[in-house]
């Protein structure tokens, strides 16, 4: 009779061992479950921003001033190539060489300017977006350890989440308070 307990008991234990084997797992994917997670589009959120629609209506300025003297500049090379393809016929083949080389040279000055500004306007707009970028991450993280929120997830590389967990609009405004 002892030995019929002791197998029933080792059977059990052994039982139990493979429940907890199993089911232990369970156990954590249901605290995981019962944390909270929110998203954010992190880009609607940094673009929604005060500070950034204010630079971003200076940084418009800027480049339309530098987009009218960009075509200025266009239509004084266009004027010198009509120029030139009128006069060629006529022209003495050494003043028609000089004309060209100072067209040449300009067209080269003129798409050297235009790439060097727009490198600089990308740049200027890369900066302020990381700048605003940096503040808006301390921002969410303030709101996920008020919120108690287990994890704070970019929107962008979630299939699917529950509308009712975006923090984007919520991220903006704590963002725009934090940042007068």
């Amino acid at each position: 009779m002892q030995v019929f307990f002791f197998k029933a008991y080792r059977v059990c234990f052994s039982l139990f061992l493979m429940g907890l084997f199993f089911f232990g797992s369970l156990t954590e994917v249901s605290f995981a479950a019962d944390g909270r997670v929110g998203f954010v589009d992190i880009q609607k959120a940094v673009l929604n921003t005060k500070e950034w629609k204010r630079g971003f209506e200076s940084f418009k300025k800027d480049f339309s001033k530098e987009k009218k003297k960009i075509k200025s500049r266009e239509a004084r090379i266009k004027k010198m190539l009509e120029d030139l393809n009128k006069q060629s016929f006529v022209l003495d083949p050494e003043l028609k060489k000089k004309k060209e080389d100072k067209f040449r040279k300009e067209k080269v000055a003129f798409e050297r300017y235009v790439q060097d500004q727009n490198a600089e306007f990308g740049k200027i707009e890369k900066e302020m977006t990381q700048r605003i970028l940096l503040k808006m991450m301390k921002v969410i993280q303030k709101i996920g350890k008020e919120k108690k929120f287990t994890m704070i997830l970019e929107q962008k590389v979630v299939l699917y989440h529950d509308k009712g967990n975006d923090l984007t609009t919520l991220a903006t405004k704590a963002y725009d308070r934090s940042n007068k």
